[in-house]
């Protein structure tokens, strides 16, 4: 493995620190790291994109979206499940046919993605996360929808209601170390580079990237010590890192994916999984998101504008993403 290859640093890409008063905070981006047991919650991860203005609650009244356009940044999630159904219909749909056009037209390669692709994933997560945290609507909304857009929904919103039970307070201040991804194809590169190596699925390898990090935008160490962009605990990268930089993107996913090969993979994911973080939660998690990415490409490049989010009293606040001060 090469060192320090995967980081080239591209416009756009200088890190940030962000610091919340935490005291009333949940963290929803860290996670134990390679190696550890589960202590942490539903690993993300916050790019340079904000500081923590707070997104209005589900019932917030603000229009859906601009009138010719995509979803504003703070659109109402409905919480009727008829109307919430055709509010997953109506942006999958629209969110597959924006990322197929940037995939086709445009250059994943480098830069940052369309206006459109980010504010129609944006929706749809938050869509997803309002699913997650009432399964009675949810499975009411799902039952409306055509089969393509209820699997992805309901993985998702499962998927996230995992990590969300991993969650726990956080205390005093607590400063994310942030930066923008590297482009979307070029981790992709990574993800396939580093599966065919090691013959694990390069879906699983993105899945473990999107939880723990979301895709390398936290670059500050996770409250057990692990680090990098796969979270490795500092012993376990000594073992399996071979002789690599813990922070360079294209090393630590050939280390993720020498891991879980040592681990179990592909013969048995959920063990190698289990060795990665101790929590069934989190394995289940991470399988839900790579089983999406199979049946639909267009969910990696989804996941990959996925933002980043921490609980507060009455509702939650997104740090990273568009508007946001």
């Amino acid at each position: 493995m090469g060192k320090g290859t995967g980081d080239a640093r591209g416009p756009g890409r200088a890190g940030r620190l962000v610091t919340l008063a935490a005291a009333a905070a949940v963290a929803l981006a860290a996670t134990t790291g390679c190696g550890r047991a589960s202590t942490a919650p539903d690993a993300a991860s916050p790019p340079p994109s904000a500081a923590g203005a707070a997104t209005p609650s589900p019932g917030a009244t603000t229009a859906s979206s601009t009138p010719s356009g995509p979803p504003r940044p703070d659109a109402a999630i409905p919480h009727d499940p008829r109307k919430l159904a055709r509010a997953l219909d109506r942006t999958t749909r629209a969110m597959r046919a924006a990322i197929g056009s940037w995939t086709k037209d445009g250059d994943p390669g480098h830069g940052r993605p369309p206006e459109d692709v980010v504010l129609l994933t944006l929706y749809h997560q938050r869509l997803c996360r309002y699913a997650a945290r009432h399964p009675d609507i949810a499975e009411r909304a799902f039952a409306e929808l055509p089969p393509s857009v209820a699997a992805q929904a309901r993985d998702d919103a499962t998927a996230v209601r995992e990590l969300l039970s991993l969650a726990h307070p956080v205390t005093g201040k607590v400063s994310f170390k942030l930066r923008e991804p590297l482009p979307a194809d070029v981790l992709l590169g990574h993800f396939k580079k580093a599966g065919r190596r090691f013959g694990v699925e390069w879906e699983v390898l993105a899945a473990v990237m999107l939880v723990e990090t979301k895709f390398g935008r936290v670059r500050s160490a996770s409250s057990a010590g692990a680090q990098g962009p796969m979270q490795f605990m500092p012993a376990t990268w000594r073992a399996y890192g071979m002789g690599g930089d813990i922070h360079d993107t294209g090393d630590a996913v050939a280390a993720a994916a020498n891991y879980l090969r040592a681990s179990g993979a592909p013969g048995d994911y959920r063990k190698a999984l289990h060795a990665y973080n101790h929590s069934q939660a989190y394995v289940d998690a991470v399988l839900l998101h790579a089983r999406a990415m199979k049946r639909d490409v267009r969910a990696y490049y989804a996941y990959y504008n996925w933002q980043v989010f921490v609980l507060v009293p009455g509702g939650e606040r997104r740090l990273t993403g568009p508007g946001l001060a």
